[in-house]
């Protein structure tokens, strides 16, 4: 008998936008460590991205806290390293590599699965710490239907709805949400500050809506033709520093606009009765604005640091995958894929400055099948990168100059052995060279007139070693381990004084990044499902120990206990704790802090149901960065909508 968790997964999984996966053939499904359906992500009631994967061993949450920018690292790797795709096609922002994951609500998505080191060859570049890719749902009936209505602390609200169907060989799928917050409560043992005066955090507005469709036609077993659309648009406030680090200059920022909207084709076709070609085509566009104020009024600009800066990007490519199974026991891949990011910047009043960049990636990836239960697969490919336009504004002479063009090339090779032991347990082992070019802010960037552009920089590399196991025993208990270390050379850091004052990034250094995970889920009872995993990476910087990695606590844990009764009712309660983390290269920290939530839910009548919870219980003031307080005791009540 399954899990409660490999059952949710497994129910999701024929709901899943297949398609849209980017998998390694060959690899045991078995291992929930690397991935989360939408019935897990409902269940645990995570609203967007970053908390959501937050439940995953090796994933940790963290802020860009002047930014107000939510993001993850795995196993270490920020999101520069581990690019976010939706079904497969890119969707990091141009400029800097990174995504904002509070904008990225979950509410319409199949499962998110994490690819930690040894990512697939067809992912294209940038991969050096591993992937998320967000899997779109695909309706099996002719109507389905879900919904949720929702409240919660700090004038909270959200929406959404998805609707799907399939007649015959076509299908389509829609969603449509909104998330908005006001603000959040505080912890009551939080002491005023002079920028935070009231128990609500001041300046922490959300608004984000979402949109989403999908089309499909299958004409026969083999094939199928797609088209997809996203538009997001979002805007929100930035919570103002409210910590004891003297370096750190308080902002005043509201972002207006971010807005983002990707148009995408997938197909596969069959070729012969071994052979099939898959493509992705998409347009992907990114709209921001951040206002910069003077004080907490957000009124006046009027201070040299008052500002208001535009980004208007857009990024168009595609892939194609060519997959031939002539020989038995062995499937080969062939992937091409081409991306151009085009990134337009401009402060008010000042002329546009353009910037753009190409990528192109030709991989292979093979599984050998040697036996029924192993399997070798290697993998290869050849990225490039270079640079069609770099421009800069001179404020003094109103001139734009532009950069010297560069080009970076890059090697990334892995290998795997997969064996399944038995049906219950399977191990696995892989080394993997991945890489990650330098985005455009690192190479040209004048960061506000501290740094020297490098337009020269060069590709981070990672040699990376894992090995994992998982297994079910006795039916009722599911075990999930694995050990990693990462060797990671030419990482871009900052040189200081290479100029008097001014500093400049560089591949000058040389890193390690180890540790473990594991996990577990039971069904003890009829009825009751427990589960736990823990997290331990250790960062060290062999090249310059004095210099700290941030944002990524060395030991993680994350439980819960999930009780079903009267066949309508429910229970769930979760605790997570993290220890401390550096929130400076020079050493400010964020203490560790123990999170207790609990959820209670009853089915109300057929396929409507209702939710109310309670997140933080005891009211812990905590901060993922310091001097960025997190939200104190609240709740949510949810009415839910569900007819598959």
């Amino acid at each position: 008998m399954l899990t409660h968790g490999q059952q949710l997964d497994s129910a999701a999984a024929s709901r899943t936008f297949q398609l849209g996966e980017i998998r390694i053939s060959g690899i045991s499904e078995r291992d929930s460590n690397n991935r989360l359906s939408y019935q897990r992500i409902e269940k645990f009631n995570r609203n967007d991205l970053s908390n959501a994967l937050n439940i995953l061993p090796g994933v940790s949450i963290a802020n860009v806290g002047p930014r107000n920018e939510s993001v993850v690292y795995v196993r270490g790797f920020d999101l520069r390293q581990v690019p976010v795709f939706i079904d497969g096609v890119p969707v990091y922002v141009p400029y800097d590599g990174y995504v904002d994951m509070g904008r990225f609500t979950t509410f319409d998505l199949a499962e998110i699965n994490v690819s930690k080191g040894f990512a697939s060859i067809l992912y294209g570049a940038n991969t050096m710490g591993g992937a998320i890719n967000l899997v779109s749902r695909k309706p099996v009936s002719k109507f389905e239907i879900n919904g949720h209505a929702g409240v919660f602390s700090g004038d909270g609200y959200r929406l959404n709805v998805n609707v799907g169907s399939r007649l015959g060989k076509f299908f389509f799928q829609v969603g449509a949400s909104q998330l908005k917050q006001e603000t959040f409560p505080l912890s009551a043992d939080f002491k005023k500050r002079r920028y935070q005066q009231t128990d609500e955090r001041s300046n922490a507005y959300r608004n984000d809506l979402k949109f989403s469709v999908k089309a499909g036609f299958t004409p026969n077993a083999s094939d199928e033709y797609v088209v997809g659309y996203v538009n997001q648009k979002g805007e929100k406030g930035n919570p103002p520093y409210v910590g004891d680090d003297s370096r750190i200059m308080t902002r005043f920022w509201q972002w207006p606009k971010w807005n983002k909207q990707s148009l995408y084709f997938i197909s596969n076709t069959a070729v012969g009765e071994k052979s099939t070609v898959k493509t992705r085509l998409y347009y992907d566009t990114f709209v921001n604005q951040l206002f910069s104020y003077d004080d907490t009024t957000y009124t006046k600009q009027s201070r040299p640091y008052a500002f208001q800066s535009f980004y208007d990007d857009y990024t168009f490519g595609g892939n194609a995958e060519y997959e031939s199974r002539a020989w038995e026991g062995n499937v080969f891949k062939l992937n091409v894929q081409y991306k151009r990011d085009v990134h337009r910047e401009h402060d008010l009043g000042e002329p546009v400055q353009g910037y753009i960049d190409n990528t192109l990636s030709v991989g292979i990836e093979n599984n050998y099948q040697l036996t029924s239960t192993l399997a070798l697969i290697p993998g290869v490919s050849f990225n490039m990168r270079g640079s069609d336009k770099a421009q800069e504004y001179n404020a003094t002479t109103k001139e734009i100059t532009n950069f010297e063009d560069s080009k970076n090339n890059a090697v990334n090779a892995q290998i795997g052995l997969f064996w399944d032991i038995n049906r219950s347990h399977s191990l696995k082992g892989s080394v993997a060279r991945k890489t990650r070019f330098a985005t455009i802010k690192d190479r040209y960037s004048y960061r506000m007139g501290q740094a020297i552009p490098n337009p020269d920089l060069g590709a981070e590399a990672a040699v990376n070693f894992d090995l994992s196991y998982s297994g079910k025993i006795a039916d009722k208990l599911s075990l999930q381990a694995s050990v990693f270390n990462n060797n990671i050379n030419d990482i871009i850091q900052q040189v200081d004084n290479v100029q008097p004052g001014r500093f400049q990034l560089q591949n000058a250094g040389k890193a390690r990044f180890y540790g473990a995970e594991a996990g577990l889920d039971c069904r003890v009872i009829s009825g009751l499902s427990i589960g736990s995993n823990y997290s331990f990476i250790k960062r060290k910087n062999k090249t310059n120990p004095a210099i700290l990695f941030t944002n990524v606590p060395e030991h993680k844990v994350f439980a819960y206990a999930d009780y079903s009764f009267l066949k309508r009712a429910n229970i769930l309660a979760s605790v997570e704790h993290n220890s401390d983390r550096y929130s400076s290269s020079y050493g400010t920290q964020a203490k560790a802090y123990t999170l207790v939530n609990a959820k209670a839910s009853v089915k109300l009548y057929k396929f409507i149901s209702a939710q109310v919870g309670l997140n933080n219980i005891f009211d812990a003031n905590y901060s993922l960065v310091e001097g960025f307080p997190e939200a104190g005791r609240n709740f949510f009540v949810n009415l839910v909508f569900s007819h598959f």
